[in-house]
C-alpha cells in the first residue's frame, strides 16, 4: 500500500459504528473512500459451537504454531489485506488498516498471530485474525493463513479467550461456506442487534469490558502450572493445549 497517509477514521466513530451494528469497508485497496455496511443478515459464532476437527484439535495439542496476542497487529492487517489467488482484490485499504491501528491503539482492536518457529530461531508469521473489542464483544473482521489450519487455530484461540474473558458475541459479519462449517450461523441483521444490545448491557460488579490480553495471560499462567499429565505424557502443558482442553471440556 502505497501513496499519501491515510484519512484515519477517529476511533469514537469506529466504536459507535460496532456499537450501532454497522461497519467500513471500501472498494479497493486503494481506494480512499469508504462506505458504511449494514449486512441484512449477519452470521456469528456461538461460542459454545465452534466446529473444532480432529485434525485441528491434533494441531492444537501437537503445538504446532506458537501463538501470540497484538504482537504483529499491522502486520496481520495488511497480511488480510493480501492479494490471494482466488480473491485478488480487497476491501482493506490503507484508510482502514490506518484506521483500525490506531483503534488497536486505543485498546479496542486486537490480533491474534500464528508463527512457525524454524531450528536457526527464526520465526514466520503463518496465520492469524484481527477485530474489533467492546464491552462483551468481538467483531471478527479479517483472517488469513499461508499454514496449514493456521488461521483456525487463531479462530480456536479467540473462542476460548473470549469465554474466559466473559465475552458474550462474536460477530462473523457475512456467512461464508467456510464460517459454516466452523459453526457460524445466520441471522436477520434484527435478531443480531438483539444479541448487540443485550452483549452491551451495563457491567455489573466486577465485570468490566472484554479483555483477551488478560485472557491470553491466564492461558499462559495455566500452561505454566500444568503437570501435562495424562496420555500424551508428563511435562508442562504447552498453551496450545491448555486451549485444545479448553474447547473439549466446553464443547
Amino acid at each position: 500500500m502505497h501513496g499519501k497517509p491515510a484519512n484515519t477514521i477517529p476511533p469514537e466513530i469506529l466504536l459507535l459504528a460496532y456499537r450501532s451494528g454497522i461497519f467500513p469497508m471500501a472498494d479497493s485497496r486503494e481506494d480512499d473512500e469508504v462506505f458504511w455496511v449494514e449486512p441484512r443478515e449477519r452470521a456469528t459464532i456461538p461460542l459454545d459451537g465452534l466446529h473444532v476437527s480432529r485434525s485441528l484439535l491434533r494441531t492444537l495439542k501437537r503445538g504446532t504454531y506458537r501463538v501470540t496476542i497484538d504482537r504483529a497487529f499491522r502486520d496481520v492487517m495488511l497480511a488480510c489485506a493480501a492479494p490471494r489467488a482466488d480473491h485478488p482484490e480487497s476491501w482493506i485499504s490503507e484508510r482502514i488498516v490506518e484506521s483500525y491501528c490506531a483503534l488497536h491503539l486505543a485498546g479496542h482492536a486486537h490480533s491474534i498471530e500464528c508463527w512457525l518457529d524454524g531450528e536457526d530461531g527464526s520465526e514466520e508469521l503463518v496465520g492469524g485474525l484481527y477485530g474489533v473489542a467492546f464491552d462483551r464483544v468481538f467483531c471478527g473482521e479479517s483472517m488469513f493463513a499461508r499454514a496449514t489450519d493456521a488461521s483456525k487455530v487463531a479462530l480456536a484461540w479467540l473462542v476460548v479467550l473470549m469465554r474466559r474473558a466473559g465475552a458474550e458475541l462474536l460477530d462473523c459479519q457475512f456467512m461464508t461456506d467456510h464460517l459454516a462449517s466452523l459453526g457460524a450461523v445466520a441471522m436477520p441483521q434484527s435478531e443480531y442487534l438483539a444479541l448487540l444490545g443485550d452483549a452491551m448491557r451495563d457491567a455489573g460488579p466486577g465485570e468490566g469490558p472484554v479483555d483477551l490480553p488478560a485472557a491470553y495471560a491466564s492461558v499462559l499462567s495455566d500452561a505454566a502450572v500444568s503437570d501435562g499429565s495424562g496420555a500424551d505424557g508428563g511435562g508442562a502443558a504447552s498453551p496450545s493445549k491448555v486451549i485444545a482442553q479448553d474447547l473439549t471440556q466446553t464443547s
